[in-house]
């Protein structure tokens, strides 16, 4: 089993309660699409769930540059340089999306 403590864990119920809601909007999503909504409604709550998944995503990415970044610059040489360029791609990754 994983005993490791990851930087979102103090977190992980505002995380939590942020996925629900994107996961419903999604859901609404299908729904509308499965009903013939209007182009422009089914947008507007795509766009609201990509806006909820996002905010999840930066808080992660926060949370992951002042716990697991952090600590890997303490210790520094590889490690350090790892995990800067783990989260280096991870940002690039979420500019792209």
């Amino acid at each position: 089993m994983d005993t490791t403590t990851h930087g979102y864990a103090s977190d992980k119920d505002a995380l939590m309660k942020r996925l629900r809601r994107a996961e419903g909007q999604v859901r609404g999503v299908a729904r509308m699409v499965d009903e013939d909504a209007y182009c422009i409604d089914i947008l507007t709550q795509v766009s609201a769930a990509t806006k909820a998944l996002e905010t999840v995503a930066l808080q992660l990415l926060e949370d992951h540059l002042a716990h697991c970044v952090a600590e890997a610059a303490e210790q520094g040489g590889p490690v350090a340089q790892d995990k800067l360029s783990e989260a280096s791609a991870a940002i690039a990754r979420l500019v792209r999306s």
